[in-house]
């Protein structure tokens, strides 16, 4: 008897399901729809590089169960952009159903070679999805603004292989910028007329020098660098109103802080650096500087959102001013393994946003082997949101781990009273490694009253009063200008900036 009943119960469900009719679909009149937006903005992309996906909603505003005719693209096949509709890609559709009340997704993408569309260095490619229903039609925008680039990447062979360059006896993804390269000219001078798009490690050859004018834009594709092989030269020069910028190559909104997009400027050994007035964002480390007998001058230089360090430097040699340093997920400035260097008016800080990591770390070696150390910072900033934004572990003896801040503001909490402050090195009553410096061992202690850390604007404001005219003039005299350009001989506030207003932002 159970199994009866439990077959007339299927029957009976069968037999309701046949007569209800909320899957009968009539064809739409246009009236039904409304959209989650008029106008689908793709944000700018580079020639023949494809987007980002992007969505539109589509809702049946009605209590009816609709079959939406055609939804197609304006330009049909010829256009570049892309649709997905109900798990299909393609450029026109027909008879897309939709339930009542319900809503679908619609995904757009494109990829657009500018020198089919214009001679210009930019483009605004639009399109439109026109939706039709009997005589009624509606319609949404497609925009996207497309960039011409220079795009340097590694060759391929006849085999399918790839060409490479050895970086400690690895062969890695990469070539040799060329001066008389067929394609692009002369490799070794970089110029603002277009962006510059780098696939693979770029390097620069053994006794060449790679020249980077003001405003210059270099976009780095995910796993690649730009190179300094053994004594080679980079030397980039931007201007306070026109930075050279180096960045990953996602140009979406989302992408515009996100750390680790590529893997950074690499200086190796007997190799020489001079940059000034640049920007680099976004990389797994910023620049990594490791000149032994090299040289590397930094000027008006902001890193900014870096997987690991802004700076990474490692028996260097190296001179910087009007340096600022910003969210790293280790610190802003990490000195490994000793070497010679001279800051200047510089805001080491570091407001990870993930937890909090310090702003400065700096060791001679590793336990077994210690290496010469000498660093000197004057009127700097080390500050961040952990408790102790300076770490030093020097290795073996304390001849080797030379060091001297003077006239600058350090945050070090001693939160669990973890360090001995009484000894070498964190005795910070001990004038030979920190003269008339600012200690800051609490929050209320010294707070420089940044303009806006989640902005990357560490500029301190006038509520930072401690801070404000407290540089050592003589020291003001080797950075004369702040990073915006701003006179500070007269009064020598702090750090990178000359303080601005706090209403500022």
């Amino acid at each position: 008897m159970k199994f009866l009943y439990n077959i007339l119960l299927i029957v009976c469900l069968v037999s309701l399901a046949s007569c209800r009719d909320d899957f009968n679909f009539e064809p739409a009149t246009g009236s039904e729809l409304t959209f989650s937006k008029d106008t689908v903005y793709l944000d700018t992309i580079f020639s023949n590089i494809g987007s980002s996906t992007y969505n539109l909603k589509v809702y049946n505003n009605s209590n009816k169960d609709i079959k939406i005719p055609s939804i197609r693209l304006g330009k049909g096949d010829n256009s570049n952009f892309r649709l997905m509709v109900d798990g299909m890609p393609g450029k026109s559709f027909e008879n897309i159903e939709l339930l009542a009340k319900d809503s679908m997704f619609i995904f757009v993408e494109t990829t657009v070679d500018i020198k089919q569309q214009t001679n210009g260095k930019e483009f605004l490619y639009t399109d439109e999805i026109l939706f039709q229903a009997g005589n009624n039609q509606q319609k949404v925008n497609l925009v996207t603004l497309v960039k011409d680039a220079v795009f340097l990447y590694p060759q391929k062979f006849q085999d399918g292989s790839y060409e490479s360059i050895t970086i400690n006896d690895d062969k890695i993804y990469g070539f040799f910028l060329d001066e008389n390269d067929a394609t692009n000219g002369n490799e070794l001078e970089w110029n603002n007329d277009k962006p510059y798009v780098i696939y693979g490690y770029a390097a620069v050859p053994p006794n060449k020098t790679l020249n980077i004018s003001t405003g210059t834009e270099i976009h780095f594709h995910r796993n690649s660098a730009l190179v300094s092989f053994p004594t080679s030269t980079i030397n980039a020069q931007g201007s306070i109103e026109t930075p050279i910028l180096f960045q990953g190559d996602r140009l979406e909104p989302s992408f515009e802080n996100t750390p680790g997009q590529w893997s950074g400027i690499l200086i190796g050994q007997n190799s020489n650096l001079n940059i000034k007035n640049a920007i680099i964002k976004n990389a797994v480390n910023g620049l990594l500087i490791n000149a032994n007998n090299g040289t590397a001058s930094l000027e008006n230089l902001q890193i900014y959102n870096c997987e690991e360090a802004a700076l990474l430097l490692a028996t260097a040699k190296v001179t910087g001013s009007n340096i600022v340093t910003n969210n790293c997920g280790v610190a802003g400035l990490v000195i490994a393994n000793g070497g010679t260097y001279d800051f200047t008016h510089c805001t080491f800080a570091n407001f990870w946003s993930r937890q909090n990591q310090t702003a400065v770390i700096m060791n001679n070696g590793d336990g077994t082997n210690a290496f010469a150390l000498n660093a000197h910072f004057k009127n700097s900033i080390i500050y961040g949101n952990a408790s102790e934004s300076l770490l030093m572990v020097p290795a073996n003896k304390e001849t080797n781990f030379t060091f001297k801040f003077e006239y600058s503001l350090v945050k070090f909490q001693n939160s669990g009273n973890r360090f001995d402050t009484t000894s070498f090195p964190y005795n910070f009553s001990n004038t030979a490694n920190f003269n008339n410096c600012l200690l800051a061992k609490n929050f209320s202690d010294h707070q420089p009253y940044f303009l806006n850390t989640s902005k990357n604007e560490l500029m301190i404001t006038d509520k930072a009063t401690s801070l404000i005219n407290y540089g050592n003039p003589f020291f003001a005299q080797q950075a004369a200008q702040d990073l915006l350009g701003k006179s500070r001989l007269a009064s020598a506030d702090l750090g990178a900036y000359q303080h601005v207003s706090s209403s500022a932002d």
